[in-house]
């Protein structure tokens, strides 16, 4: 009889990788854009490292389905989610993090005045991003990134 794994708790997977130290890349800013790197794949999820300078975010995306959370390791991110037609802003500051679902839609910022760091857990690995735009109170496509061409 074979027994059924339960599937790890993204959130728990992403806060054990809050260390940068751990990590198989260096951490780094960078001034043009903001940086990532995979930490880890397996079959069941995969981790991304990101950084963040003043100013840096993200366009309003999903996560092509896949299922996630992330985790602040440093610094304060700010994350936007469309309700009402509307951006509603939540601060996650260092040590928070956030659990989302496969048809979660959001941006997220560093609106601070330090660098900051997050962990994000993704499960399937993505595949495929969708970047929104609101126009009119509803949310509207305005591209699909694919992984391999677009990141």
């Amino acid at each position: 009889m074979t027994q059924h794994r339960p599937e790890p708790d993204l959130l728990t997977v992403a806060r054990g990788w809050a260390d940068p130290a751990g990590w198989p890349v260096a951490l780094r800013f960078d001034s043009a854009e903001r940086w990532y790197a995979r930490l880890a794949v397996s079959d069941e999820h995969e981790v991304w490292a990101l950084s963040w300078l003043p100013g840096q975010g993200t366009d309003l995306h999903d996560h092509g389905g896949s299922s996630g959370a992330f985790r602040v390791v440093s610094g304060v991110l700010t994350e936007e989610t469309v309700s009402a037609g509307r951006l509603r802003p939540r601060l996650l500051p260092a040590g928070t993090g956030r659990r989302f679902g496969a048809r979660h839609v959001h941006q997220v910022t560093n609106r601070g005045v330090d660098p900051a760091v997050s962990v994000h857990v993704y499960r399937p690995a993505l595949l495929r991003m969708t970047r929104y735009h609101i126009l009119d109170g509803r949310l509207r496509v305005s591209e699909v990134a694919e992984a391999g061409r677009s990141w």
